[in-house]
């Protein structure tokens, strides 16, 4: 099994046509995910990589099963595309844009969460089901794919996009592989936390632990170290925080716009603190992840 997509996951891809989208577009085809259409107003009747293209959503919602839709528009109208899938009924979207207008992200994450819609990013590379299917641009071309994210037992999240890759390959290397991959996007308001996916990697037979990528600033990890004390979770969970030397130097941003230290709890310090005594493993490296999940997975903690 798996989270999110499968095999069967049907999707269109928003702003199809733009120069990213069409290379993504290319890459999930040849991953054999299920692009059924495209959209960009003013260009109905085209076609990339065999995919048809229409100008609205409805006009595939209307006709057809559409399980999700991947966000690549540019961040002036990237809302406009959330609102309008979420309006034709899609239950999954993958938001790859950057540079939305945080105010904005506010808007419609509080509208898909009213409408049972799940939102994955903004700013993220997207959600791979390693061997079934794949929506964004996680993974790359195939052969890349292929070798960093290979079928397994690990559930992984991260907050950076090339981070979600890093982990799930030293997963692949180590022989744990992966049974669903999330990048969950580096900004300050996203879609879907830590927190808000592990149920359903606790729904999900195939996976037995879970690895997350952490950085400085924002309240994900105080989240998911009160799930973890709350629901007593089956899965082992190990984590690599970045940024330690942030501590030092409060107010500095570090790579994504939701790692601002604020204060005292946004610190990786105390972060980690948080994390150990939620029961969550801490890794000093990423190569350390797999060793200690394959460790608490033969111990059943």
């Amino acid at each position: 099994m798996s989270i999110l997509v499968d095999e069967n996951t049907t999707f269109i891809i928003q702003g199809i046509t733009g120069r990213e989208a069409v290379t993504m577009t290319r890459e999930l085809l040849d991953y054999g995910s299920k692009v059924i259409g495209g959209v960009t107003p003013g260009r109905k009747g085209r076609d990339v990589h065999g995919v048809p293209v229409e100008d609205t959503v409805r006009a595939f919602t209307a006709r057809e099963r559409v399980d999700g839709a991947v966000v690549v528009v540019p961040p002036a109208f990237a809302t406009d595309a959330i609102f309008e899938a979420i309006e034709a009924g899609i239950k999954l979207i993958v938001v790859v844009t950057e540079r939305i207008p945080r105010r904005q992200v506010a808007q419609v994450v509080e509208y898909a969460k009213q409408e049972g819609v799940r939102i994955i990013g903004p700013n993220c590379l997207g959600v791979i089901s390693p061997g079934r299917a794949r929506m964004g641009g996680v993974g790359g071309a195939l052969e890349s794919t292929n070798r960093a994210f290979k079928p397994g037992s690990i559930g992984v999240m991260s907050r950076s996009g090339g981070m979600t890759v890093e982990i799930s390959n030293a997963l692949s290397v180590a022989g744990l592989g992966i049974s669903t991959a999330v990048s969950i996007g580096g900004d300050a308001i996203i879609g879907s936390s830590y927190a808000e996916l592990m149920p359903l990697f606790e729904a999900d037979p195939q996976t037995k632990g879970i690895a997350i990528y952490s950085e400085p600033g924002g309240r994900m990890e105080a989240e998911l170290a009160d799930y973890m004390t709350a629901v007593n979770s089956r899965l082992p969970v190990v984590a690599f925080m970045a940024g330690r030397f942030m501590d030092e130097m409060p107010g500095m941003r570090f790579g994504h716009a939701g790692t601002i230290v604020e204060g005292r709890a946004d610190t990786t310090a105390e972060k980690i603190a948080r994390m150990n005594a939620a029961g969550i493993s801490v890794a000093d490296r990423i190569e350390d992840m797999p060793v200690i999940l394959a460790e608490r997975i033969a111990k059943g903690s």
